[in-house]
């Protein structure tokens, strides 16, 4: 079961290419005129007028570590506008490459050997160059931090003690999205065990039926290298002894597309990032799920 995807590629500077799934982008427009954003973060440059929304466009290069844009190269440069975990932001890059399919199994996890940017999440050969997919999701967070109040559900202690005995598989390739998810398990004092990706989930949830304590509830990232989230959830509902799993995409596409895919797959539900209660509320109803089968 292939899941391919539309990645856009792009340059922060002359030589390395970048690339975004197409399903984060909203549209590619021409560097457009800038209103000054006080108390904003040094790497937001302003805001854009579009369609009538006010829309704060960061320099990517200078916000991921290149040299920043100047004001001579500005008018030919282009800004991606991207929906990604609930924001809706501009970057603006040096040069807009291509569009082209590909599938998550042709994307691997960095390696240290490659001295990729902080900010990748996933390679690709393309061409005999290495292609990096970035990994919006921390650059939102370095830009954006969290407020560090999370706010969670009133649950009863009933319902506390129900999660508390169940067992919770998180995966996600993006650090930033563990530590979300971690915090707001952490916060209501609930058991887990992470994984970084999804053929580890698959050898863990494996492991945890042998052990005798099988995964009850499994949160999965969609976008990440090797095996998607998609494919996770297929394999989940095709192996017997963990086809019962409740399974909960969490994705930071706010696309229906996602939405819709992951019902076709067998997933019970698709949860845009980041909401700790809304997640919170729908592990619950996961654990009540499980009881209910058992």
């Amino acid at each position: 079961m292939g899941q391919s995807q539309g990645l856009l590629l792009f340059k922060l500077n002359l030589q390395q290419k970048f690339a975004i799934g197409t399903l984060k982008v909203q549209e590619i427009v021409p560097s457009t005129r800038l209103y000054s954003l006080p108390g904003s973060h040094p790497m937001v440059m302003g805001a854009a007028t579009l369609r009538g929304r006010t829309i704060p466009i960061i320099d990517m290069a200078s916000a991921v570590g290149y040299r920043p844009v100047t004001k001579e190269e500005y008018d030919s440069c282009n800004i991606i506008i991207t929906d990604c975990s609930r924001q809706i932001v501009g970057f603006l890059v040096r040069h807009i490459d291509k569009i082209m399919e590909c599938s998550w199994k042709d994307i691997s996890a960095p390696s240290p050997t490659l001295g990729c940017n902080i900010y990748t999440t996933g390679v690709m050969e393309l061409e005999g160059k290495l292609v990096q997919l970035m990994d919006v999701e921390r650059l939102l967070s370095d830009i954006y931090p969290d407020d560090e109040n999370i706010e969670l559900p009133q649950f009863t202690a009933a319902e506390l003690e129900e999660l508390r005995n169940k067992e919770i598989l998180v995966v996600d390739d993006s650090m930033v999205a563990r530590n979300q998810l971690a915090s707001a398990l952490d916060a209501a004092g609930i058991h887990y065990q992470v994984s970084k990706n999804g053929q580890d989930a698959l050898t863990t949830m494996q492991t945890a039926v042998e052990s005798g304590k099988p995964i009850d509830v499994l949160v999965s990232d969609i976008e990440m290298p090797g095996l998607d989230g998609y494919e996770v959830a297929f394999e989940v509902r095709s192996t017997p002894n963990v086809s019962a799993t409740y399974i909960i995409l969490h994705t930071s596409l706010s696309s229906s597309i996602s939405t819709e895919r992951a019902q076709q797959i067998g997933a019970d539900e698709a949860l845009t990032k980041f909401d700790a209660s809304e997640l919170m509320q729908a592990i619950l109803r996961g654990v009540k799920g499980r009881e209910n089968i058992t």
